[in-house]
């Protein structure tokens, strides 16, 4: 399956891909379908009130992650492009005290959140661990029509039918008309070998199959410009965040204090680290307040690759606009590669698909612009995601603050030191990257549930009890 570098970078809202933005466009969905009238039903018959339940890591983690609030937009008619963050409370409260929802054009349904919005952690929905049913009612209360969907990580909604197709296609269906159609690792590098291209080239080459050159250089500024604007909203804010734990943002004090120390020109061998961690930290605290972030590749993770792209511009004089696209197009060949052969998800395996998804494509998109080749990009790839292995998925209140927020600065300062490693060798290591994905996936399916986002172990329940 081609997975274009937009459907990696997706401009959105926080604070979770998989448990926001995800929910909020399986409802948009639905109204589609509603619409559409495809669907069998008695003569005469019409929609006349709309339910939701959410089932899994979405109903343990979904109040914490804004995904109550998601669905409700999402069947107002927003979509995470477009819903203004700053107008989402207002519009909420609005359906709550009508309890109807009037997207448009479709008549006004009743929807009651109190009782048509359902936290079912008692029925998984057996094709993922992020689901949630839509049930649609006549004026007489009879039910028309029930579908169910699946957010699979990084803001990708499957309906049933779609999941059950990608399953019994598998991996090794071919990547689609485009020119270097790699499902791996083994296969990029020997597409580079036998072309003589570098991993952005190639992948630009299988995005202009589908755009000219102009709209997909267009578009990756345009996913720049919106990574740059949160760490910027990010490095301003301060404040409580929102959810309970009553977690103060930081970004913006440590940036401040930084600033102070970068003007008394004393050395400070932990420089890069310190600005890595901040513009981190600042993608991420934006995203837990619920404000504009790019899923890179999922929320969770936003603030990882910003922070090292950031870093990239910051310290190295060459770093000029042709270097961001490349960039982030060599970011996205290794994660689609990641999210086709294990996954992003952090309900489906946990954190090292995320922060470690993240941080991986942050290395190679580093060791790419600093001029590395294929097989060092490779090497620094599988570096940053090996030493993520193994970690759980356990936010503190299933709130992406405590210990995301951190967990994304550590990602970056590992992707950088991944890439800095790799590029200073030949590009030959022992363990393959694609060894590595494997691990991830094997490791996900054999960790318990209660570490992967359902807030029922690790961190979760110990920090609460201390």
């Amino acid at each position: 399956m081609f997975l274009s570098v937009f459907d990696l970078f997706k401009i959105g809202i926080g604070p979770s891909s998989s448990h926001t933005m995800g929910p909020m466009t399986a409802a948009a969905r639905f109204l589609d379908e509603i619409a559409s009238g495809d669907w069998p039903r008695p003569a005469g018959a019409r929609v006349g009130r709309i339910a939701v339940s959410l089932h899994g890591s979405l109903a343990y983690t979904g109040v914490g992650h804004g995904t109550d609030r998601a669905v409700i937009l999402g069947l107002a008619g927003e979509t995470p492009q477009t819903v203004d963050p700053d107008n989402a409370d207002t519009a909420i409260a609005a359906i709550t005290d009508l309890k109807r929802v009037s997207p448009p054009g479709h008549p006004s349904y009743r929807f009651d959140p109190a009782a048509d919005l359902v936290l079912d952690r008692k029925t998984p929905l057996l094709g993922h661990a992020n689901g949630l049913a839509f049930y649609a009612y006549d004026t007489d209360d009879r039910l028309l029509l029930k579908r169910i969907y699946y957010s699979v990580g990084g803001g990708f909604v499957v309906s049933e039918e779609e999941l059950q197709r990608l399953k019994s296609r598998g991996a090794d269906k071919p990547a689609g008309r485009v020119p270097y159609p790699f499902r791996n690792a083994v296969e990029m590098l020997a597409m580079a070998g036998k072309s003589g291209l570098s991993i952005a080239e190639m992948k630009r080459a299988n995005e202009e199959v589908h755009m000219p050159r102009e709209k997909l250089d267009g578009g990756l500024d345009a996913i720049w410009e919106a990574m740059l604007g949160c760490i910027n909203r990010g490095l301003s804010q301060d404040g409580i965040m929102p959810g309970g734990l009553k977690v103060r943002r930081r970004a913006r004090a440590l940036h401040d204090k930084l600033n102070e120390e970068w003007r008394t020109n004393r050395p400070n061998p932990l420089l890069a680290n310190d600005w890595l961690s901040i513009y981190a930290m600042a993608v991420n605290e934006e995203n837990a307040a619920g404000g504009r972030v790019v899923t890179a590749p999922t929320n969770g993770a936003a603030g990882t690759l910003p922070a090292v792209l950031r870093y990239w511009l910051h310290f190295h004089p060459e770093a000029d606009q042709p270097s961001i696209r490349d960039f982030l197009l060599t970011a996205a060949a290794i994660g689609g590669i990641i999210k086709t052969n294990a996954s992003i998800s952090g309900a489906e395996v946990g954190c090292q698909g995320e922060v470690g998804s993240a941080s991986a494509m942050a290395a190679a998109g580093l060791c790419a612009v600093m001029g590395g080749t294929p097989e060092q990009v490779e090497n620094a790839a599988e570096i940053a995601l090996e030493h993520h292995l193994g970690m759980t998925c356990d936010p503190v209140g299933g709130l992406v603050q405590v210990p995301c927020i951190e967990r994304n600065a550590l990602g970056a300062v590992k992707a950088v030191t991944a890439a800095s490693l790799a590029i200073k060798g030949d590009g030959s290591h022992f363990v393959p990257l694609d060894a590595a994905i494997e691990t991830m996936r094997q490791t996900g399916l054999d960790m318990s549930e209660k570490y992967k986002e359902t807030s029922l172990g690790g961190l979760a329940v110990n920090v609460v009890e201390c």
